[in-house]
């Protein structure tokens, strides 16, 4: 297959994960050329992701891998085959690169489960919510280049609406629901956006109180996007040096494990939902 025009962090994913079950069989790479009738450098374009592989080469690899995980085999193949071209491909050449991976990875998402301490997550954000984040995250961008990271972010919002919406998550510390990132007015109106997306069924929304003893995690922002088999999993983090996309298995046992502590400190459903019912009150 003829290089790909855009190396995405899904692609490279398909790569790193075929790396994987190499490895694990100790097998070099040039041994496993040799089974596709390639060379070493072909193969190690295809587990940089920089070129594609076919479906039926991945049952090869695998078989010759001794991979019995079945499940796992389908799901790379299904993704070495999936020719989607999403909506976020709109913004390619307009928004960094990142930002189109993190809503593929959410397309492809069996279910979405997210932290959030600083801001109302991004999924639930109103347009006037995120314009103000991002004027005064990044004051040096025009209004040009402020609108379509806001629309982007709208659009992210299929994920989770429509007729085949994914189920979500959220756990939000009430200092992000009490801060004004603009207004009364915009703050009141994020807050109602909220509980009109509690409403449906697959969203869950879970508020941690600023006096809620047992907390202690400040940095624990985090999205987790589980994907068609637990292996391909993907924690993603934004830090100082940018967005960050994981999946080793170690570290995502770390995210999983901080999660359900998170969790523990948080307000059940019911109670969530009371409690930013009477925020919006009081504003």
């Amino acid at each position: 297959m003829p290089p790909k025009r855009h190396l995405t962090a899904r692609r490279v994913r398909l790569g790193t994960e075929l790396r994987r079950l190499r490895e694990a069989t100790g097998m070099k790479a040039r041994e496993a050329a040799a089974l596709l009738g390639a060379d070493s450098v072909q193969m190690s374009q295809i587990e940089s992701g920089v070129v594609g592989v076919s479906a039926e080469r991945i049952r090869r690899l695998a078989a010759n891998y001794a991979c019995t995980d079945e499940a796992l085999i389908e799901a790379l193949a299904a993704m070495a085959t999936d020719r989607t071209r999403g909506w976020w491909e709109d913004f390619r050449g307009v928004l960094p690169p990142v930002n189109l991976d993190v809503a593929e990875a959410e397309h492809h998402a069996t279910f979405l489960r997210e932290v959030v301490v600083t801001h109302v997550p991004g999924l639930l954000q109103t347009p006037d919510y995120a314009r103000a984040v991002f004027g005064y995250m990044r004051p040096e961008l025009p209004k040009s280049e402020v609108t379509p990271r806001v629309e982007f972010r709208m659009r992210r919002h299929t994920v989770i609406e429509g007729d085949a919406p994914t189920t979500y998550e959220t756990i939000v510390h009430e200092f992000a629901l009490r801060i004004r990132v603009a207004d009364r007015q915009v703050t009141r109106a994020q807050l109602r956006q909220i509980l009109d997306q509690i409403e449906q069924e697959h969203v869950t929304v879970r508020v941690i109180p600023t006096d809620q003893d047992g907390f202690g995690g400040a940095d624990a922002s985090m999205l987790y996007v589980c994907g068609p088999v637990p292996r391909l999993d993907t924690g993603i983090r934004d830090g100082p040096t940018g967005t960050a996309f994981i999946d080793p298995e170690p570290q995502l046992s770390h995210l999983r494990t901080l999660f359900r502590r998170v969790e523990e400190a948080a307000l059940d459903p019911t109670a969530s939902r009371d409690f930013v019912h009477r925020l919006s009150k009081e504003l």
